[in-house]
C-alpha cells in the first residue's frame, strides 16, 4: 500500500521546477526577470511555455494519483485525472523532445546532456503510451508500472536540484544531471517491484 506522505513528498520535490518554470513564464510574458534571461527561446517560445504549464499540471495532479485512498474512495476520479494526465504527460515529452532536437544547446552543456533529455523524453512519451494500452487491456499492473516510470521521468528537474547541487563539482554538470533521472527511474523500479516481493513471502 501507497504510504500516505508518498503524494506529499512528491508535491514538495515537484515545487522546485514549479518555481522556475513560472519565473520563466513570468519574464516571457514581460514581467520582471526573476532568473537569468536564456535567449534561445525568445525566437519561438511557445513549445516552452507549453512544456511548462502542461508539466506543472502533470507533476502536481499526478503526485495524488499515488494516494491508495483516493483511488478507492474516488475512483471515478482517479479515472478522470489519470486521462488529463496522460494529456499533459504527452505533451511534456513531444515538447522536450522538440526543444532537444530544435533548440540550440546551452552554454556550457555537452552532447552527453543532449543524448539524456532525448532519452528521458522519448522514455516518458513512450512510457504514458504504454501505460494507456494497458489499462485499455485492463492490465492495472503493467498501466501502473509504466505510469510511474513516465513520472519519475517527468520528475528529474525536481531531482536535478539535488544531483547538481551535489555532485556537479564531482561528476560534471551533464553527468549529475542525468543522475537525476537515473536516480528516480531506479526509485520507481524498487516502488513498482516491491508490492510483489512482498505477495511471495507472504506466499513462501
Amino acid at each position: 500500500m501507497t504510504r500516505r506522505w508518498v503524494p506529499g513528498a512528491l508535491v514538495a520535490l515537484s515545487l522546485i521546477p514549479l518555481f522556475g518554470g513560472t519565473a520563466r513564464l513570468v519574464e516571457l510574458l514581460g514581467g520582471p526577470e526573476l532568473i537569468p534571461t536564456d535567449l534561445r527561446f525568445a525566437a519561438s517560445p511557445v513549445p516552452l511555455v507549453v512544456h511548462i504549464v502542461a508539466a506543472i499540471g502533470y507533476a502536481l495532479v499526478g503526485a495524488f494519483q499515488f494516494s491508495a485512498g483516493i483511488r478507492r474512495r474516488r475512483p471515478g476520479w482517479h479515472r478522470r485525472a489519470g486521462r488529463v494526465l496522460a494529456t499533459l504527460g504527452l505533451a511534456v515529452a513531444v515538447t522536450g523532445l522538440w526543444m532537444t532536437l530544435l533548440y540550440p544547446q546551452k552554454e556550457g552543456t555537452g552532447d552527453l546532456l543532449w543524448l539524456f533529455r532525448l532519452l528521458a523524453s522519448t522514455g516518458m512519451g513512450v512510457s504514458i503510451v504504454l501505460g494507456v494500452t494497458a489499462i485499455r487491456a485492463r492490465d492495472i499492473a503493467r498501466h501502473r508500472a509504466w505510469m510511474i516510470r513516465a513520472y519519475a521521468l517527468g520528475l528529474g528537474a525536481g531531482t536535478q536540484a539535488f544531483t547538481v547541487g551535489f555532485g556537479e563539482a564531482v561528476i560534471g554538470h551533464d553527468l549529475s544531471m542525468g543522475a537525476a533521472w537515473a536516480l528516480n527511474l531506479a526509485v520507481a523500479e524498487w516502488f513498482i517491484r516491491r508490492p510483489v516481493a512482498r505477495r511471495r513471502v507472504a506466499l513462501a
